[in-house]
């Protein structure tokens, strides 16, 4: 039988949890299977400035105000499409930025969104993530769970029907040996400090875990 998929409630939890949590887990899109290896925490408004949710709500950050167990898809760089999943209290803006991950199920699909590119790097990054999921800015504000989220439900922000994106449990929860913390990649200012905010997790010998990378130049706003 399939590991479950992962309910609401799972995700409703407290971002710290989730994020570490995840590692395992498997993500299902678009004919592509991902186990996650790699994830980013981030503490939405007013409790983490280096949220893209820190400063308040916008357009783009809409759906990180959602309920849990929705989906933020955002566009960065002119060119990479970054998936979080939406987690906590509905208004916190909590969100786990999923960096990385093993392709093991659809390798053909995969193969062909990744042309020219090793299958250790098809999804080793969040970007590159993505791109193998089939994952763009049309499916963010997007249902995940089942059941469904009724459109009526107060203070509800979703951008369209929900997604055929499946989120299920590991077969085993991640051995806490294995299970490494430090700072975020690329996120500039305090939110990048990895004393205050060693919120990157990843499960230590994976090859499909992206290299750390502090914030450059560009990265004036944390988001990967």
């Amino acid at each position: 039988m399939s590991p479950r998929r992962l309910p609401r409630s799972w995700f409703a939890r407290d971002v710290l949890d989730v994020a570490p949590d995840l590692l395992g887990c498997t993500i299902e899109h678009a004919g592509v299977t991902v186990r996650v290896t790699e994830t980013e925490a981030y503490g939405g408004w007013r409790q983490d400035p280096g949220s893209h949710a820190f400063r308040g709500e916008t357009r783009r950050t809409a759906p990180m105000f959602g309920p849990a167990g929705v989906t933020y898809v955002y566009f960065t760089y002119g060119m990479h499409w970054m998936l979080c999943l939406v987690t906590g209290p509905a208004g916190q803006a909590q969100a786990v930025l999923v960096r990385a991950g093993e392709v093991i199920a659809g390798h053909p699909v995969a193969q062909a969104r990744r042309v020219g590119v090793s299958p250790r790097d098809w999804t080793r990054g969040p970007a590159r993530l993505a791109s193998a999921l089939a994952l763009d800015g049309s499916h963010s504000g997007r249902d995940l769970c089942v059941p469904t989220l009724s459109p009526r439900t107060a203070g509800l922000r979703l951008a369209g029907p929900p997604i055929d994106l499946v989120v299920r449990a590991a077969p085993a929860a991640a051995d806490p040996a294995l299970v490494r913390t430090g700072p975020r990649v690329g996120v500039s200012g305090p939110g990048g400090d990895g004393t205050a905010y060693p919120w990157r997790f990843w499960l230590e010998g994976e090859r499909s875990v992206s290299s750390y990378r502090p914030a450059g130049r560009r990265r004036s706003v944390a988001g990967r």
